[in-house]
């Protein structure tokens, strides 16, 4: 009579454990559902975020390459207008030169022809009195001819050299007004591109321009990256917190199912 209640009391306490036990496995198998459901939850954001970081850097990356081939163009008009400055100066100076050049080469040309009308006017002197006198030597008759002859060659050649430099000039005029074209053209093309005339001190607030888009377009491209990287790095935390977790609760599961799968056993061969 006493061995039977000591055995309803035994089965009863084992009962009770394997209750518990079940209650455990039950519970730590929900805990492991949910920080599976969780895990799965931040793999799907964790690989939708690496995508928007791909498009992200795409879009900096782009952005870079943009802003950097504007600027480039923008030094390139600079530097033309500032060439085409550079240009207009030493033309100016050389026109200067040359209308100079050409206001001495008149002078000359005055001089020679006095010089070779009293050559001429000498030269038929001699020859008169050559007539009126033979003893006047012939060298003489010749070398005074011959010095008439110089003087006229002088100012053909000299008339030549005067129309080089009126040739010279006409040209430099032509060459600044092309280059004067291309410099205002250059201005227009860097005012297009900057807002800002060259040479003018960059304004503390930066003025619409194609430039300033394009830097605004990089700034914003770039501050997107950074926010695509540190929302990546931060649910990639979380992630790794979360498998922590899970593998825990996973390793806590199967011990108390083992444990239960044991006393079931235990209370069987009872």
């Amino acid at each position: 009579m006493l061995n039977n209640i000591q055995t309803k009391g035994i089965t009863a306490h084992k009962k009770t454990e394997l209750d518990k036990l079940t209650i455990d496995v039950i519970s730590a198998q929900q805990q492991v559902d949910q920080l599976q459901a969780i895990v799965n939850s931040l793999t799907g954001k964790a690989d939708s975020y690496q995508g928007f970081l791909a498009v992200a850097d795409s879009n900096k990356q782009q952005a870079l390459s943009n802003k950097q081939v504007l600027d480039t163009l923008v030094q390139s008009a600079l530097d033309l207008v500032n060439n085409s400055a550079i240009a207009i100066k030493e033309m100016g100076e050389a026109a200067s030169s040359t209308t100079n050049l050409a206001a001495e080469m008149k002078l000359l040309i005055d001089k020679l022809i006095y010089t070779a009308e009293v050559t001429n006017k000498l030269a038929n002197l001699v020859i008169r009195q050559k007539a009126l006198n033979p003893l006047i030597s012939d060298d003489l008759v010749s070398l005074v001819g011959t010095a008439g002859t110089d003087a006229n060659n002088a100012v053909a050649l000299t008339l030549v050299a005067l129309q080089s430099s009126f040739a010279a000039a006409a040209a430099h005029t032509e060459s600044a007004a092309a280059t004067k074209l291309s410099d205002k053209h250059a201005a227009a093309l860097y005012q297009t591109l900057t807002g800002m005339a060259p040479g003018k001190a960059a304004p503390k607030k930066e003025t619409a321009s194609l430039q300033s888009y394009l830097h605004t377009a990089y700034t914003n491209a770039l501050a997107a990256y950074k926010h695509s990287q540190a929302a990546l790095k931060n649910v990639t935390t979380q992630l790794n917190h979360a498998q922590a977790d899970l593998n825990k609760a996973q390793v806590k599961l199967k011990s108390l199912q083992a444990g239960l799968a044991a006393a079931n056993a235990a209370a069987l061969a009872q």
